[in-house]
Formats: structure tokens, sequence, C-alpha cells
């Protein structure tokens, strides 16, 4: 990975989405949602505080987890898609 977010950023590749509903139906592209979870592959070093203490990050690379539907900033590297965000917009770790 060529990119290292700073503060309490953290870098995730979203999973790909279902292109078949469970009842058999493809779903075209056009018509797919956003992705909402994805896998963290790189994280920043924490936030600081007022009082200069650094507060660590919850989530590791590796980790499966789940974000808000409009949460990062989407981003191109290597012809591959990812989302930087800050570690409050995840909702859950999978």
């Amino acid at each position: 990975m060529k990119i290292k977010p700073l503060s309490d950023r953290v870098v995730v590749k979203p999973l790909e989405s279902i292109e078949r509903t469970k009842g058999g139906i493809y779903v075209p592209d056009t018509a797919k949602e956003k992705p909402q979870e994805g896998e963290i592959v790189a994280v920043g070093p924490g936030r600081t505080t007022d009082e200069g203490k650094q507060v660590k990050i919850e989530v590791k690379v590796g980790d499966k987890v789940l974000y808000g539907k409009y949460s990062g900033s989407e981003v191109t590297i290597d012809e591959e898609e990812y989302l930087i965000m800050r570690e409050s917009d995840i909702l859950a770790i999978i």
C-alpha cells in the first residue's frame, strides 16, 4: 500500500456488492447501491487531544467494517478504488 493516512483516518477497500438477489434476480450496475462494508487496508496513528495525548485507533488492518452510506472520500490508487474516512465514520466491526 502506497498510502499512509494521517491522524484518525483509515483507508477502506469497499467489498463488492452482490450482483444477484436472494430470489435469483440479477441487479444491473446502475441499480446497485453503494457498498456499506469494507476491509481496513491502512490505519493512521490516531488523533491528538488538546492536552497533547495520542488516542489510538480501535480498528486495525484486516478488520471488516460497516460504515455510513455516504462516508469518506473516494480515491483511486493503482486502479483500485478506496475510501479514506475518519474512524468516527465507522459504525461497527463485523
